[in-house]
């Protein structure tokens, strides 16, 4: 399965991020945002899975070089995220993926975790190419998106015992939204935590949850942006 670091226009100079293409050759195109500690072997490989699911998957680098596995800094390098340059550099990841050669279709998914998932809907808010908008718990405190403009569909997957984006939270986004008369829906998962998907914590992986929302994720996606993949 080909993949490899490419390099994407953003804001008058460049981004690198990690492109997974699928062994077809070809599929819809997903962003999939990182998680506080940066663009880590995990989420190379959930780009990966997305390639092997049939979808071509950019992970943009959005700390531009920097990862960590201490809370504290991710928790620092989260809060010193510069959000318009960020929203720039996921347009140019946006973008990139549409010009891409393997890439089918008009539109793309945004997928995100934890602070990336706030960004996954930021960005669907901000980019009308964004066809399907997947939040796996996010949240970021300076992160505001302008749900009036979301075009995108939403599933959000949330943890009922999470204490960062907690399921009240998640409800309560998506009541707004159909209140704005947007099409969204939500999943919380039974004695779960936050980051129940990443299957490098295993203080908090659930194996069982993490292979549903992959499931509903997958769906999501092909049914919104028009792949049988």
């Amino acid at each position: 399965m080909p993949n490899e670091l490419v390099e994407f226009n953003s804001n008058g100079g460049t981004t690198e991020g990690y492109l997974a293409i699928p062994e077809s050759g070809t599929g819809a195109g997903v962003i999939v945002i990182q998680e506080w500690w940066g663009l880590v072997p995990h989420i190379k490989r959930v780009a990966d899975r997305f390639a092997a699911a049939g979808f071509v998957a950019l992970a943009p680098d959005l700390y531009h070089g920097r990862t960590t596995t201490s809370p504290d800094e991710a928790g620092k390098l989260m809060m010193a995220l510069n959000i318009e340059q960020t929203e720039k550099d996921l347009r140019g990841a946006i973008n990139y993926l549409l010009a891409h050669e393997s890439v089918a279709g008009d539109r793309v998914g945004t997928v995100g975790f934890c602070m990336g998932g706030a960004l996954s809907l930021y960005a669907a808010s901000k980019n009308e190419q964004v066809g399907a908008c997947v939040v796996f718990y996010g949240a970021h405190p300076k992160v505001k998106p302008d749900l009036e403009k979301l075009r995108a569909p939403l599933l959000g997957l949330y943890a009922e015992r999470d204490t960062f984006a907690t399921p009240e939270g998640g409800r309560a986004l998506i009541a707004k939204l159909k209140a704005l008369g947007k099409e969204a829906e939500i999943h919380v998962y039974d004695d779960a935590d936050h980051a129940f998907f990443n299957d490098e914590r295993p203080e908090v992986y659930k194996p069982d949850a993490a292979a549903d929302a992959w499931q509903r994720t997958v769906r999501f996606l092909r049914e919104h942006l028009g792949t049988e993949a």
